[in-house]
């Protein structure tokens, strides 16, 4: 494997993962090239925590390639660690620290840490930098979480559903935040149960079932490509809502303008979306 040659910051072949009886990972094979926000998704133990802790070194893998970086995360030394931040599902920062005091400790394990200061900002904690972390409402201790990740400057950000428990609000400053670190050319892996989030921010996607990657591409294509067919909704003269599954939406409207003589009472056209395409892929979709 030659992740630095060809261009990639992590290169993953055939990664198998058994906890007894349980596979969580069965053959992944993942390509994330550098500066890409890529996008993990899956329901509930499809294996999306397991290989973002294979890919920090914290986890153990039974078969496969990994090379993370231009390493293999198994054996990765103190230097290579302080290239790949992460942000964790559960919190990690003690409660009795300052939101200050915690992030200028934590940039205190870096060479070449961010300053403490920009990043306290950049996640909207300027108001609660001198707060006890304690006293933290649980969205704003994601927050804190997430400039752990990021304080030492990290060529490959491992973001591990980061905005379980923001407002909106927060959320969208998030995502302002992470299109910053890409274009500063931070490679990021995100997992989130958002399928909003997904589309909004990653180049492209990887959706993973019973351990198995099952479709992987851009968004769009991945809605072209996995995509059902396109609903067609109208109103009858009688005022009766009607609703037609067609794979040529075009033809289906045509007719009813023929039909309608031009204008269609309530006409809507809506085609999958990628929560459709997630959850057919996942074997989640419900019958119609």
């Amino acid at each position: 494997m030659t992740t630095h040659a060809n261009g990639l910051a992590v290169d993953v072949r055939g990664l198998r993962k058994q906890y007894g009886d349980v596979t969580a990972l069965d053959g992944i094979d993942l390509g994330i090239h550098r500066g890409e926000v890529f996008g993990l998704l899956g329901p509930n133990g499809a294996g999306k925590s397991t290989t973002v802790e294979i890919l920090q070194g914290n986890r153990a893998r039974d078969a496969g390639e990994v090379r993370v970086l231009g390493a293999d995360p198994a054996t990765g030394t103190r230097a290579w660690r302080s290239r790949v931040g992460i942000v964790w599902q559960d919190e990690s920062a003690p409660a009795e620290l300052t939101v200050r005091e915690t992030v200028r400790h934590f940039a205190r394990y870096y060479p070449r840490p961010r300053d403490p200061e920009e990043v306290i900002g950049l996640v909207g904690l300027e108001a609660k930098a001198d707060s006890r972390i304690k006293a933290l409402s649980g969205g704003q201790r994601r927050r804190l979480d997430v400039a752990l990740g990021v304080i030492g400057g990290p060529e490959l950000l491992l973001l591990d559903e980061p905005t379980t428990g923001f407002d909106p609000a927060a959320r969208r400053r998030f995502w302002e935040l992470i299109r910053k670190l890409s274009d500063e050319g931070t490679t990021i892996l995100l997992t989130t149960h958002y399928l909003e989030e997904a589309e909004a921010l990653a180049h492209r996607l990887a959706i993973v079932s019973q351990g198995r990657v099952v479709a992987e591409g851009e968004p769009g294509a991945l809605r072209e490509r996995h995509g059902t067919e396109a609903t067609v909704r109208w109103t009858e003269t009688d005022g009766t809502q009607r609703t037609e599954h067609t794979a040529t939406p075009t033809k289906t409207v045509a007719d009813l303008m023929h039909r309608f003589d031009g204008e269609i009472p309530g006409l809507r056209v809506s085609r999958p979306t990628l929560e459709d395409v997630y959850l057919r892929l996942t074997g989640q979709e419900e019958p119609r």
